[in-house]
């Protein structure tokens, strides 16, 4: 090994070093993410803009649907962002859209709660972990029960030619992107986890693990 490739080497090892002294920061920059996240998209679930924008998923999943009244009748009430159509306002009150949300959100708000819990009891870290990891899973199915998902022919005019698999819509690529949110869900569960059996003065296996290599 030459002088110039030692000194290379030498500096890759330092600037790893110095990254994977970032990982307790990394950690919980990544637990504030997802707290922020859950809490405050969750809390939007309580306005109606956001409730009628979420009408397709609960109406196409066979996870959500039997919540609401009308789940096959969605289509020609559904909303534009910052648009008031009170025809459309009121068959989402007598189809229960506004309560399902809430109670969706509700549940995403106490999911980010958890994830936050872990720093008090990270047993209950490991409950939001394993919120996260399940809210993502049902998420993800998104992809497969609605259409909406996916670019379609418009009523009117020229259709182009990007049409269906894979070109993702706006609401596609929203939701695709909970892959991440699933990864980041077993990252705190593991994290949890690890601070759960410390607390208990239990030594996960793979850290003893990484001790005996270490040694």
């Amino acid at each position: 090994m030459t002088a110039s490739t030692a000194a290379g080497s030498g500096l890759i090892e330092s600037v790893a070093r110095r990254f994977v002294s970032l990982e307790r920061l990394s950690l919980t920059l990544l637990r504030i993410g997802v707290v922020i996240v859950f809490v405050w998209i969750g809390g939007l679930k309580w306005f109606r803009y956001e409730a009628d924008g979420i009408i397709p998923f609960i109406a196409n999943s066979p996870f959500m649907r039997w919540m609401i009244g009308d789940p096959d009748g969605y289509k020609p009430h559904m909303n534009a962002e910052g648009v008031l159509n009170e025809a459309n306002r009121a068959w989402h009150e007598a189809n229960s859209t506004y309560p399902v949300s809430i109670f969706i959100g509700v549940t995403i708000v106490a999911i980010g709660l958890l994830v936050a819990a872990h720093w008090i009891r990270p047993e209950l870290g490991m409950l939001g972990a394993l919120g996260v990891i399940g809210f993502s899973v049902i998420t993800l199915s998104f992809i497969i029960t609605t259409p909406e998902t996916w670019v379609s022919a418009p009523a009117e005019g020229l259709a182009d030619s990007d049409l269906g698999f894979p070109y993702l819509s706006g609401r596609g690529r929203l939701v695709i992107k909970d892959c991440i949110q699933m990864g980041a869900g077993f990252v705190l569960l593991v994290e949890s986890a690890r601070a759960t059996l410390r607390r208990r003065g239990v030594q996960d296996s793979q850290a003893s693990e990484q001790e005996s290599a270490a040694a």
